[in-house]
């Protein structure tokens, strides 16, 4: 079939640089698009098996449903999220445009700011502490084991309510990541290749060790978790799971367009995205759910963080190669989803005082005064953070896919987005401010957040990503219509 993608010319990305246009935002050429099917299929296979998202599992277990059911939610989910992805990339791969230019063609270029703040700076700084966090606590075991005495280093003593050793591979390995940060994360991209495969064997290698210990495969999926919920709806726990999931990937999703600005093809991102999703999250239902409730077999408590199970082993080798795994991986989606994004944005938000590498340093000391080891307390403390994190951007993309497919009907002006700052621009539909996309965002985070003030609207803010983007869809197609009559 014959790629119907837009086909910038050199004359047109001669004219954008010459308005002022850095090579960073402008379209991508076709030629210049060299991400195929596989190479979108292996994008996100890695990502997947982070340390929140097992730990978002351990929470999902005391929901009360079943194992298998908890297994087919988030399959169920992950086709949510190809969904999400690829629709909302498809702007990236028609036009070759970056996330930047999406928000602009969304929100108007003044507009921009505040969903582009939402995303680049409290999503990304949030999930840039959670993460160093979970990192941190693979690298406490892995330094325990190799020294052991380092584990009592202060004794009883909390310092901001973390332990001092606690503190210690928090802090190291907030470094790790600042200082990987202020080299825009390239050099990750030599191991992607080998990380990748070394994850999946691990994880493999996890979910038949979790089968043994367990006394086979029915213990597991029969397992009744003690303490869990049955007060709960079954239909609304697999939206509380579908939710979730999707909060999780709340943030590349609503920027996927600088992964998708690179495809060789709108076909060929949709497929590869797809593919990836779902069998990844197909892997990672049935490991998931495998090694945590196997694990919990095996010890005789119920453990809902992976950490604590391969903590427990009695092969220090093992141990030592499990957490490097968890480590790697950390570094990559943190650096890549996170710093970089975060860092960006700040320098977009203040381009006269804040330049990348002070972007970066900003962003990391934030995501160390929010103190990201609240966030992991316990099973319950994931669901909060994940809720807050899809009520700041479920509104964003409700409005970025109701604005691509219903407003501008999947055309977008490129020599009108692209504007000539010296022009007159006063009728140029991009300039200044959305007023109905900015309404309809801010409405709809106000209304998501709600339930954590009104206990009779909770249910709204237990499922905020996808209220948020229901809500902001729906408000901002009726504005539209209100603002273009008027």
């Amino acid at each position: 079939m014959e790629n119907q993608d837009y086909q910038i010319t050199e004359e047109e990305l001669q004219c954008y640089r010459e308005r002022g246009y850095n090579e960073d935002l402008l379209p991508k050429s076709l030629s210049k698009r060299m991400m195929g099917k596989l190479n979108y299929f292996t994008l996100w296979m890695g990502s997947v098996h982070n340390i929140p998202n097992y730990t978002a599992v351990g929470g999902f277990l005391f929901l009360g449903l079943s194992p298998i059911n908890i297994m087919l939610a988030l399959i169920i989910s992950a086709l949510a999220v190809a969904l999400f992805m690829t629709f909302n990339g498809r702007a990236g791969s028609k036009y070759g445009i970056p996330f930047a230019i999406h928000l602009r063609s969304t929100y108007g270029d003044v507009g921009a700011k505040l969903p582009g703040f939402l995303r680049g700076c409290v999503a990304a700084i949030a999930w840039f502490g959670l993460q160093n966090y979970t990192g941190s606590l693979a690298l406490l075991i892995l330094i325990g084991k190799i020294w052991p005495g380092f584990l009592t280093l202060g004794g009883d003593t909390m310092i901001l309510g973390i332990s001092v050793p606690g503190l210690i591979a928090f802090t190291l390995f907030w470094v790790v990541n600042m200082l990987i940060g202020f080299g825009g994360g390239k050099i990750l991209n030599k191991f992607t290749a080998i990380l990748s495969p070394l994850i999946y064997i691990i994880f493999g290698g996890m979910a038949i060790w979790a089968i043994g210990a367990a006394g086979g495969l029915g213990p597991i999926l029969t397992y009744d978790v003690a303490g869990a919920a049955h007060n709960i709806s079954p239909v609304f726990v697999y939206l509380m799971i579908i939710n979730s999931v999707l909060a999780v990937w709340a943030a590349p999703g609503a920027s996927v367009s600088d992964f998708t600005q690179n495809a060789k093809s709108t076909k060929d991102q949709t497929i590869g995205q797809t593919a990836s999703f779902l069998v990844g999250y197909g892997i990672f239902a049935f490991s998931s759910v495998v090694i945590l409730i196997g694990g919990s077999i095996r010890y005789g408590i119920q453990e809902w963080n992976i950490l604590n199970i391969v903590d427990r082993w009695d092969n220090s080798f093992a141990i030592i190669v499990a957490m490097l795994v968890f480590l790697l991986t950390t570094v990559s989606t943190n650096a890549t989803g996170n710093i970089i994004p975060a860092a960006y944005q700040l320098c977009a938000l203040f381009p006269k005082k804040i330049d990348y590498k002070k972007g970066v340093l900003l962003a990391s000391v934030i995501s160390f005064l929010i103190m990201p080891w609240k966030l992991m307390e316990n099973a319950a403390s994931i669901f909060i953070f994940l809720n807050t994190i899809g009520a700041v951007l479920g509104p964003v993309a409700g409005v970025m896919i109701a604005n691509y497919y219903f407003v501008q009907k999947q055309k977008i002006d490129l020599n009108q987005l692209y504007m000539d700052p010296k022009a007159d621009n006063s009728q140029n539909s991009y300039k200044g401010l959305n007023k109905p996309a900015y309404v309809a965002t801010i409405v709809a985070l106000v209304i998501c957040l709600s339930g954590n003030f009104i206990p009779a609207l909770k249910v709204i803010s237990d499922i905020s990503w996808i209220s948020g983007f229901v809500s902001a869809f729906v408000l901002y197609l009726v504005l539209r219509k209100f603002f273009d009559k008027k």
